[in-house]
């Protein structure tokens, strides 16, 4: 059996290796507007155990989950759709419908309205792209909540009243969900390595 400071080792540069290859940045995202088809295709790509159908993301739609298509267009699924489905894919293994739903509206209100948004899916995403790259990095001594941190993203969104409630929140539950996520992802990547080393 290898010695412990050597098995710590390894599996830091397992958390750093998908820490690197975790979350698509938001530039890198397609800036084209897609078929629900390419849309299904990319999901099945980046989250293998989800299998995605057109079903399924059309309940989600139905069920006021994630924002309507753009009427009249063949291609009416963009930049936001993705967004919105990305970061749902890593809240469906933790959270109900129902649940996943409280917490997009803690955000941003009505999902098919983007006037009313707290702050947009774009800060929602790249936040959770930076809590989940920590939660991998640091998956030894993960600190549940960053408060400085957090109440500096609310300083610096301006946010006043309830809004800064509401956000902290929100923020709060998207960090448990990345550490799950990333607490997942190394637990499984673990197990594919060492799980037939004797």
């Amino acid at each position: 059996m290898k010695n412990s400071k050597f098995i710590l080792d390894e599996l830091n540069k397992i958390a750093n290796e998908i820490s690197k290859n975790s979350l698509v940045p938001y530039e890198d995202l397609p800036q084209y507007d897609l078929f629900l088809s390419q849309v299904i295709d990319y999901l099945n790509d980046r989250f293998q155990e989800e299998q995605y159908t057109n079903n399924i993301v059309q309940n989600y739609i139905k069920n006021e989950v994630i924002s309507k298509p753009e009427d009249g267009k063949k291609r009416g699924y963009t930049k936001l759709h993705l967004v919105q489905l990305v970061l749902l894919s890593y809240m469906r293994p933790i959270l109900t419908t129902e649940e996943i739903k409280k917490v997009f509206a803690l955000a941003f209100n009505s999902i098919n309205d983007r006037t009313d948004d707290i702050i947009s899916f774009e800060k929602a995403y790249k936040i959770f792209d930076q809590i989940q790259k920590e939660s991998l990095n640091n998956f030894l001594n993960i600190d549940t909540i960053n408060e400085e941190k957090f109440e500096k993203f609310i300083e610096e969104s301006e946010l006043k009243g309830d809004d800064k409630g509401r956000i902290l929140v929100f923020l709060v539950v998207m960090s448990l969900i990345a550490q799950a996520s990333a607490i997942k992802k190394l637990a499984k990547k673990i197990i594919d390595e060492y799980g037939d080393d004797k």
